[in-house]
């Protein structure tokens, strides 16, 4: 026996017709990385001022507490003369440091570069040690007069030769190697954020592309079901016409539902139930006393979140292949209940008994559209099964996982985009399909 639902063609997805939406770029540091480099803030520069003071108060400090045991007597007077020189020297290099933190981030240390930029840095590093020392040994020996004995009156060539500027060299290649560190470190935290954020675009786009396809599947379902219920008006038109002003005042009732959710992928089973129930009034006009409508449904599961239109579908599917094929008096079954993380419903009818090859004969717009929709919104953590009652009819059984609106928000104030999440975050329970 045929279990598929009769229907018209399957429309195009009018997905097509949508157009994207693709968040928009956030700047950051990620925008950073088309110039790999990152330019020292104003909070950066105070920073290296304040290190080079700090630098410069322990080089006075050192110089007053003179470690080659002269004595405080001699020192004094020219306490003032070595702190100047101390805060000169340091303030030198603070204003080299940023011009070597550039150094290293224009000209890196990369493959194929290599040793060019080590010669590159070496040579720049000679000609700025050797131009500190000539620029502190004339404020030393000429200006401050802080050396003496037989060294006072050495010129500037003889520390040249003697290397004295190898101190100066030690410093550079310490700011440089702090320059390095610190590119390399923000190029990381750069990257990183860039990652983080192109992970945060693609999950933003799969749960766009993920409500754009349910969208799709709505479309296509709620011609369906307008179809169907037409069909089912005029097959009265002329054997009553009462009924069929009822049924049209009904279906007025399901269309103005269906328009004011149909933003929502998930709504709550009560909100739900009150839909199928609304429907099941039109088919009992249609059936004229002939059809019984029972539901047993637990009161905790009525919060619990299902997909729009979950229900009908199977309803109409029991109707129009369960129901409609027999003479006696037709029986509609609706049940719901909790089983641990997750929720159970079905749907049952009293129409002639199948065999397991008529359930698999194929699925028409309903059952297929069903099976996508809950595909898309639990993945592999939900089912749909048609299976033979003991006594005659079919029983469609939906199992998904049991969540309530308050799980979703945490993922986000937008109910379209938590919805259409759900599936994809909230997969730690349920059930795996079946078929």
């Amino acid at each position: 026996m045929d279990r598929a639902a009769v229907s018209p063609p399957l429309l195009p997805p009018p997905a097509a017709n949508l157009p994207p939406r693709f968040p928009p770029r956030v700047a950051g540091p990620a925008s950073e990385l088309g110039t790999d480099r990152v330019p020292l803030r104003p909070a950066d520069l105070l920073f290296i001022l304040g290190f080079w003071t700090f630098i410069a108060l322990l080089q006075s400090a050192n110089s007053l507490l003179d470690p080659g045991g002269r004595g405080m007597q001699e020192i004094l007077p020219y306490a003032p003369q070595y702190m100047a020189m101390s805060f000169i020297e340091s303030y030198i290099w603070a204003v080299l440091t940023p011009l070597v933190f550039s150094l290293a981030s224009h000209y890196q240390l990369e493959r194929g570069h290599l040793l060019p930029r080590i010669c590159l840095y070496f040579c720049v590093g000679m000609l700025i040690a050797v131009t500190v020392d000539v620029i502190t040994g004339f404020m030393r020996f000429d200006v401050f007069h802080l050396v003496r004995g037989r060294l006072a009156d050495v010129g500037a060539v003889w520390r040249l030769q003697h290397l004295w500027f190898m101190n100066d060299f030690l410093v550079y290649i310490a700011i440089l190697a702090g320059g390095i560190a610190r590119h390399y470190f923000l190029r990381f935290h750069a990257r990183r954020e860039q990652a983080i954020l192109l992970q945060a675009q693609a999950a933003q786009l799969q749960a766009q592309l993920a409500d754009a396809r349910l969208a799709a599947l709505r479309t296509q379902l709620n011609p369906h079901f307008l179809f169907n219920t037409l069909h089912a008006v005029s097959a009265l038109v002329e054997r009553d016409p009462r009924g069929v002003r009822r049924m049209i005042a009904r279906l007025s009732e399901l269309l103005r539902t269906t328009l004011d959710g149909a933003d929502e992928q998930v709504v709550p089973l009560g909100q739900e139930l009150t839909f199928t129930h609304r429907y099941l009034e039109i088919m009992q006009i249609r059936f004229q006393g002939r059809l019984t409508i029972q539901s047993q449904v637990e009161p905790g599961v009525l919060d619990a979140l299902v997909p729009n239109l979950i229900l009908q579908p199977l309803v109409e599917n029991a109707i129009k292949h369960g129901v409609s094929k027999i003479d006696d008096e037709g029986r509609i079954e609706i049940h719901a209940h909790r089983e641990g993380e997750r929720l159970v419903m079905s749907v049952r009818d009293n129409g002639p008994r199948v065999t397991e090859n008529g359930l698999r004969t194929g699925d028409g717009v309903g059952l297929r559209n069903t099976r996508a929709r809950l595909a898309e919104l639990y993945g592999t953590e939900q089912s749909l099964t048609l299976r033979g009652a003991d006594d005659g009819g079919v029983i469609a059984e939906v199992i998904i996982p049991f969540h309530k609106r308050t799980d979703l928000r945490t993922l986000g104030s937008d109910g379209s985009v938590a919805d259409g999440s759900l599936g994809k975050t909230l997969h730690t329970t349920g059930v795996a399909a079946h078929g």
